[in-house]
């Protein structure tokens, strides 16, 4: 297991995307990160204001909200996930959102996510995923229906036609 000082590390080389329709949201999260020595961190105020920087930066890793207009944070994460840059395909996504709901929760996983997390949120709770994106990350796998992180937490021992499967990298 990676020690602390790996991990901070590892946060401070992190390019950041927030996109958030928020101002002050993204402030908030801005200043978090900054916490964790994230200083490379972008904003955007829209989907198309985020897809535009994701396409023009390297960035490493989006936090996005659920609820934007016009285009929300699930259709953005469904855009990303079918995009034909492996970069940008393979990206690690946190939902970070006041959505709460079991049903919302599965939504945005199904939609590609890697990691979800609820407003109000702690800071605890955002560094929780942000080291488990880095120290593990998971797979990505390629079904007929789904394509992005394995929504699995747990290793299942199931063989049949329809096993998932880990997508190449290339």
């Amino acid at each position: 297991m990676p020690d602390q000082t790996d991990t901070e590390a590892k946060l401070g080389q992190l390019r950041l995307l927030i996109a958030d329709d928020n101002a002050a949201m993204r402030g908030i999260v801005r200043t978090v990160l900054a916490a964790f020595g994230c200083t490379q961190v972008f904003e955007a105020g829209t989907a198309k204001q985020a897809f535009e920087t994701l396409r023009c930066e390297a960035i490493d890793m989006l936090i996005v909200d659920w609820k934007m207009e016009p285009v929300d944070g699930v259709a953005l994460v469904r855009r990303l996930r079918a995009d034909k840059s492996e970069r940008i395909a393979f990206m690690p996504i946190i939902m970070l959102t006041a959505y709460a709901e079991p049903a919302k929760v599965r939504e945005a996983r199904d939609a590609g996510v890697s990691e979800f997390l609820v407003k109000p949120f702690s800071s605890e709770g955002l560094y929780r995923r942000l080291v488990s994106i880095v120290n593990r990350p998971r797979p990505f796998v390629r079904t007929k229906q789904f394509f992005g992180p394995d929504r699995r937490r747990f290793e299942a021992d199931f063989d049949g036609d329809e096993r998932r499967h880990e997508a190449p990298i290339a």
